[in-house]
């Protein structure tokens, strides 16, 4: 059953005062709520080099009561294999193994180790938090930067290209279980971390995680971003188990009976989209739009 209030939720916290994470950092929230989905003392997180990295600490510091293994940037897929391949050597079990990895570890440089991973049918949950850009060292683009975004590579011009379809891609392997969440929306993401827990083989949930600094507005309004960006349908709420495609939460809600706003009101109160262009803002809406009636399309089918 989904989980109906914050109440609900567990209370003890994983997550110490202290971390050296960013002001409303749409990760820090997601991490939070992911880890009180899961079973810490039980639990293995790999982490590539990222914001995730920042927030753990320097060792032997840590304000994370969870085990956690720093790979290098392009090999959190093969990290987390072996990871796995070591519990059932040693007959540990019980184990969940968790990779924590931005989008440039997920959609650039790690895209490979966790095709990889996929493909072997590796029993594991590979979380992107996806804040849409190399923000650990200095905003610089990724091929999940949406198109009309500045970034620090892109200093003349915003991006002219669309974001990857990274769902798409990791949909295409044929796991079991592929979702979105939100950390506005804390009680969605919980419930899919926890039935991701539930599930044997490779899952994959992609977190839309707004970065004030990184994107440019203010720490109070992370969880205004976040719900801008799903009643745009700049992010979707949805999953797909064994292949049968669902909308969650607030995206369902606006399937059923709302009215998605607009593209521009989701731009304007940011300053990486401050060079846009109003023929960016039609082309991104008309992408948008597409993409929210296939989504429509796949829920109806269900």
């Amino acid at each position: 059953m989904p989980t109906k209030a914050v109440r609900e939720l567990p209370r003890e916290e994983h997550i110490l005062p202290g971390t050296r994470s960013c002001a409303a950092c749409g990760l820090m929230l997601t991490y939070r709520h992911a880890l009180k989905a899961l079973e810490p003392d039980k639990t293995i997180v790999a982490v590539p080099a990222s914001c995730m990295t920042v927030l753990h600490g320097v060792y032997p510091v840590t304000p994370v009561k969870v085990v956690c293994i720093n790979n290098t940037f392009a090999a959190t897929g093969a990290s987390v294999s072996g990871i796995v391949a070591g519990l059932k050597a040693t007959g540990k079990e019980g184990y969940t193994v968790v990779a924590f990895a931005g989008d440039g570890g997920t959609y650039d440089i790690g895209i490979q180790s966790l095709s990889g991973a996929l493909e072997r049918g590796v029993d594991f949950i590979y979380i992107c938090y996806d804040n849409e850009g190399y923000m650990n060292t200095g905003t610089q683009r990724s091929s999940a930067s949406p198109a009309g975004a500045i970034t620090s590579t892109t200093p003349v011009l915003s991006k002219l290209e669309h974001k990857k379809d990274m769902l798409r891609i990791v949909e295409a392997h044929c796991i079991p279980y592929v979702a979105t969440a939100s950390p506005a929306y804390p009680l969605d993401l919980y419930d899919k971390v926890r039935a991701a827990k539930d599930i044997s083989g490779p899952r994959y949930i992609e977190v839309h995680a707004p970065c004030p600094p990184g994107w440019g507005f203010p720490n109070k309004d992370l969880i205004k971003m976040g719900k801008l960006a799903v009643d745009t349908g700049i992010h979707v709420l949805y999953e797909i188990r064994d292949g049968k495609f669902s909308l969650t939460s607030r995206s369902l809600a606006l399937a059923e009976k709302g009215r998605k706003k607009t593209v521009a009101d989701y731009v304007k109160g940011q300053t990486r989209f401050k060079k846009i262009s109003e023929e960016q803002i039609r082309r991104l809406q008309e992408f948008t739009d597409k993409r929210w009636e296939e989504f429509l399309k796949r829920h109806g089918e269900v």
